[in-house]
Parts: structure tokens; sequence; C-alpha cells
């Protein structure tokens, strides 16, 4: 059994990464293409590592089942990205950043982690300003901040909407340096199959070409899986539809522990579901919640008319809109962090006033009309405007809106073909981010030596819950400033190595298993399509471990699921051949992992009685409907080790979290 060693580093908090860095074994320059490393994924986190491991010397292979990294899905961050440079002089610092972040993850995350976070965020920022990333400025040149969910001061740095598509195209133009090299060798439309371990230790992959559809074998020194997360698991939701679970979820069954697998972010401003034959969600930006304010009808027969088409939104008096979070939560109003956010629209809409015309009565309205008419006047002053119109102050503040957010404007008008400058956007809750994931130690490795785990696909700096522009950081802030330290502390070891051969047993046996199993889809004589499958564990999870859980709904759950997977394994069909494209075979693989997790989800959750970030159980509730934490029981990461096919089995190790330097406290934005 692997022993679960966080390895935190001892001393004062805020010396902890500077002492461990300096005390860590290095490998010499004139060794470094002696060692190769594989990374499978090129996000932020995947890019970001195989640029700097191979700009350092190391021979790097990188893998993606896109047709190119710059379709990662890093690409659809759109918000912003924190750090901790206070350009606006409004008490930020280091610590605040900390702070917020531990207490926006409800106090389920390490303290040493999260301020390793902090310390690099601002590196971060210059190291992407260098490359050349776009980042909105303000009218003397500097970097400009807009304020995000959870926190009271400006720390996200930000290119328009598109500030994840940027930073990727930085880390891509970083590793395109390296491929030039010929340090980077790239192999895209791969995706991982299997972890191949050669003594106990990550020795390579197994891959299988997506265009060819030969499986091939790829050694290395050590592996790094930036793979992303799992929020595909509910089959509706915000991530691209080839974002999958099964990088982390091959090593999970090679030894990788999970951790706390339950936690997963519902994000506020999403565009509804619209009917039963969608298969993805529209992500609005939660940067819109700084400029917008989220209402829904005083009365439930204007929430009726609204649906029916018989009332206009905009038609709708000041005095009978009920602008619930700014009520709820005055300190934060609607910058309060997501999961709050999210569980608030579901009440309204729970108590029927849901704006939006579908069975489920679900939507509220993201209003910008108040902003446009305060910027409109500020502009207005400052052009030396006296006694503007109506009309002049909407143009003029309409003006100001679209520089700031006009493609995600022009994002939604083409989606719902509502123009949202005059009507209020539609949004609803969305499963978004996951904070679950690999465990992994101080280090970023998991369980199995040699495997480090990095961005999303790790159970992450987040606690229970994301706060808003912190998904980019931690994946810069693993690839560019954390892994490239602490992998050569790893691998100092294995210079003297030599090549990893491939022809070896374990590399056959790993290879046979994956070929088995390409023949047992294709040959399988099912009945059902695999996304006939998907939908139905989509619909489980959703309804069972969503945004609101039950004890009685989570045993539901396990159970139903079960019945899926066995049914899944009698009856899929995969069409096509094996030697070739063949989508309905890569989604095969990937909902058999899907199906194995979303059971893990149910019995983490249902272990986890108490209510915390993302995880919201109603038997753990307080008389407000708000999130009732136990410390005195569950103050721990839950990690999980496979034990077999039977999910049920799978075995619980804790790691205990300590808060020497913050106290733990029942989060409050009010």
């Amino acid at each position: 059994m692997s022993k679960l060693d966080s390895k935190i580093p001892a001393g004062p908090l805020a010396d902890k990464w500077k002492n461990h860095k300096a005390h860590m074994n290095l490998v010499a320059p004139n060794n470094r293409d002696k060692i190769d490393i594989i990374v499978v994924g090129t996000g932020l986190a995947g890019g970001s590592a195989a640029a700097t491991l191979a700009e350092q010397g190391y021979n790097v292979k990188a893998f993606c089942y896109q047709d190119s990294p710059r379709r990662a899905h890093s690409i659809a961050a759109q918000g912003g990205i924190n750090a901790a440079k206070n350009y606006q002089n409004d008490g930020d610092s280091v610590y605040r950043l900390f702070y917020d972040t531990i207490k926006g993850g409800d106090y389920r995350a390490r303290e040493a982690n999260v301020h390793r976070l902090a310390e690099v965020s601002a590196n971060i920022i210059d190291q992407c300003v260098a490359q050349g990333v776009p980042f909105g400025r303000e009218y003397g040149g500097q970097l400009d901040n807009r304020s995000f969910g959870g926190t009271q001061v400006k720390r996200t740095f930000y290119a328009k909407g598109q500030t994840g598509q940027q930073l990727l195209l930085g880390a891509y133009s970083a590793m395109s340096r390296q491929i030039g090299k010929g340090r980077i060798k790239m192999y895209n439309r791969h995706e991982m199959m299997d972890l191949v371990m050669v003594d106990g230790k990550a020795r390579g992959i197994i891959a299988r070409n997506l265009v060819t559809g030969e499986i091939e074998r790829h050694s290395a020194h050590a592996v790094v899986i930036a793979s992303g997360g799992y929020g595909n698991v509910y089959f509706l939701s915000t991530n691209a539809m080839g974002s999958n679970v099964s990088a982390a979820w091959k090593i999970h069954k090679k030894g990788a522990y999970f951790a706390n697998p339950c936690f997963v972010q519902i994000h506020p401003t999403c565009i509804p579901v619209h009917g039963t034959q969608q298969s993805k969600l529209t992500l609005m930006s939660e940067s819109l919640r700084n400029s917008g304010r989220i209402w829904v009808p005083k009365k439930l027969e204007d929430a009726q008319a609204i649906r029916e088409g018989k009332l206009r939104p905009e038609s709708i008096k000041e005095e009978d809109r009920d602008y619930y979070l700014e009520r709820r939560y005055p300190a934060f109003g609607n910058l309060v962090p997501r999961d709050v956010a999210s569980r608030a629209a579901k009440e309204r809409c729970d108590a029927g006033f849901g704006i939006e015309n579908n069975d489920t009565k679900e939507g509220v309205f993201l209003d910008f009309s108040t902003e446009i008419m305060k910027k409109g006047r500020e502009a207005a002053t400052e052009k030396n405007i006296h006694n503007p119109s109506e009309k002049q102050i909407y143009d003029l503040g309409k003006k100001w809106v679209e520089e700031k957010y006009g493609n995600l404007f022009q994002m939604y008008e083409k989606i719902t073909a509502d123009d949202p400058y005059v009507t209020p956007m539609k949004i609803y809750p969305a499963v978004h981010y996951t904070m679950g994931g690999v465990w992994v130690d101080y280090n970023l490795m998991s369980t199995i030596p040699g495997c480090f785990v990095i961005g999303e696909a790790n159970f992450s700096d987040h606690g229970a819950n994301r706060l808003g522009a912190s998904a980019l950081m931690q994946g810069l802030a693993d690839g560019y400033f954390v892994l490239p330290y602490t992998i050569a502390d790893y691998l100092s070891a294995d210079i003297r190595t030599g090549q990893i051969p491939t022809n070896s047993s374990e590399f056959e046996a790993a290879e046979k298993e994956i070929k088995d199993k390409v023949n047992f889809f294709l040959t399988n004589k099912g009945t059902h399509s695999v996304d006939y499958f998907h939908k139905k564990l989509g619909n489980v999870m959703w309804n069972k471990v969503g945004m609101g859980r039950t004890p009685e709904g989570l045993a539901e759950a396990i159970k139903e699921i079960e019945e899926i997977r066995n049914d899944f394994w009698k009856n899929v069909k995969v069409p096509g051949e094996a030697d070739g494209m063949n989508t309905e075979l890569e989604k095969a693989f990937r909902v058999a992992d899907f199906l194995e997790l979303g059971q893990l989800m149910a019995k983490d959750a249902l272990e986890r009685k108490e209510s915390c970030g993302g995880h919201f159980r109603w038997d753990h509730a307080t008389p407000e409907g708000e999130a009732e934490r136990d410390d005195e029981n569950y103050k721990y990461v839950a990690a999980w080790e496979y034990k077999g096919d039977d999910i049920n089995a799978e075995v619980l190790h804790k790691e205990e979290l300590v808060y020497e330097n913050i106290e733990v406290k029942t989060r409050s934005y009010k």
C-alpha cells in the first residue's frame, strides 16, 4: 500500500517553498538531454510544463488528442487570471490572495500549497507579458484589473473575454520554439490509453494514434499528467465535448489515489439548457458579474408572464425586481463565490421565480442596464457633455461595456438571438470545473513514483470550491514555476539509467490489454450507442450528485450507475474499424471510465457527511440554506485507492488538513 505522505516542508509558511527549492537535488544542464519526460495534455498546465522542461534541456514528448495544442480546453477560460500584484492599491497582498483562496475553498485545501500558489502568481503575469500576452491596460499603460467572485479587491488580469486563449497562445509559442529545436516531440491526435510501470515506477504510456488507429509504446523517465478535469461525467457541462477523465483514471487504476472526487464546481453564469438534444452548455464568463446585476421578478405572476412570452424583462420596474444576491449577501453582492451564487439561483428557481420557458423553469437574469447608464454618465462628465440625453448616456455606456466584454455579448447574441445590451442575459448554473482529481504531494507527484499530475487533473489547491480566475493561475503556476523544480529532484537519480526500452514485458502486457479492449468494443453485439449510456449517466449524476445532494439520492445513484455500467458492457454498440479514425471507439473508452468515476463520486459524496463548497448536502444545511461544515470530523482530503472493478471496494485514506496560519471559521459573505 502506498504511504500517504504530503511531504509538506517544515518551517514558517512564507519560507516553506523558498527553503524547499534551495535544498532540492538538481539535474546539471549537461545531463538533462539524457532524460526523457512524457507530458500528457497541452493546455495551460501541460503546455507551460512542456515548454519549460524543454527550455531547460530535457527531451520532452508531448501528447494531445486535439489536432493542435492550441485547441486545448484552456482557451475556453474567458474571464481572467489572478495575481497578487496590488496594482489597484486596494489592499491586495500575497497573504490576502492566500486567505481568499483558502476561504473560498471552504477550508478544504492545504495551506502550504495555496500559499505557494499565491507567492508565484506575480511571476506568472511577468512571464506572460514577456511572451506578448495582450492583457487589458488602463489609460496610462498599466495593466488593468477586474474583480471576481469571493474577493473584495481587484486582482484579476484579463484580455477582454479571451484570457485563456491568449495565455494558451503564449504557452504554445514557447512550445513551438522548442518543437523547432527538436527538444519537444509533439504527438497531436494521440490519446493516452494506459500508464506503463516498470519496477514500481512510471516509465511510459500506451497511446493510440487517433488518425491511423495504431497502438504505440512510448517510454520516459517520468510521466506528467496534465489532462484537465472530469466535468463531462455529467454529459451536459461547460467543458469541450472531448474533455474526459481517462488519463487520470488510468493512473488511478495503476495505483494513484483519486482525491475528493465529489468536489465539483457548478458555475452560476451559463446559458440555460434549451432542449433534450443539447450536448454541451455555454459558459458566460464570471467577469460579467462585475458589471451585471442578477435578479428575478419579485412577483410569481411576472415570472410566469415572462416564461410565456407575455412580458418583456426590461419592462419590469426596478421596485418589482428581486436582486437576491445583493439582498442576501450585501457585503459581496453579485460577487459571492460561485457555489454560493449557484445555490441561490437554484433556490429562487425552485421557488417558482425562474424565467426560462422550458419544463424546468430554470433561469435568472444577468442585467447590464445599471452599469451601462452608470458608465455612460461617467463618460459624459469626463467629456464635459452638459445635460446629456438618455440616448447619449446609453451610447457612451454601451461603448464602455463593448470594450470590456464585447466578444462575450456577441457570442451570447449568436447563440440566443437576444441582444444583451437591451434584454438581460438569461443564465443558470451548470457543471464547470472539478476540484477533485489525482492526489499529489507537495512536489506534485502522485502515489506512483515518477508520475506527476498538474493543473485541473490533480486534486488542486482550491479545496471544495474554486474561486474564479484561479484555474489559469494554478495551471501556469504548476507548469512554469513548480513542476520544473520538483521533477528535477526526482529525476536526479536517473541520469545514469539510460533510455527506457519499450520491448519489455510490462509494455507488451499493457499494449495487449488495450488491443483486447479495442477488439471487445468493435465485436460486441450491442444495440445502444455510447451516447445513450453517457446521457443516462449524466441524468443520474445531475439529479442525484449535482447541486443539492441527499444520502438517499446518493445511495440510489451508486446502484443506478452500477446498473448502467453492467448494461454498457453488455449492450454498447461501437461501429467502425480499429485501423483508422473512429470517434465512437474513442468515446467508448472515455465513457467506460466516466461510469466508474461517477460511482466513486457518489460514494465520496455519501461518505462526506457535511456541506462544504460545491459539495452541498441538504441534510447538512443551516436554517438559512447555507452550507454547514463539520470541521471536527471531515477536515481532511479524501484519497481513494483503487481495489478492482467493484468501485464500492475502494479504500479511503485521509490526509488531515492542518491550519496553523489561518483561523478556520464559517464562511460568510454577508
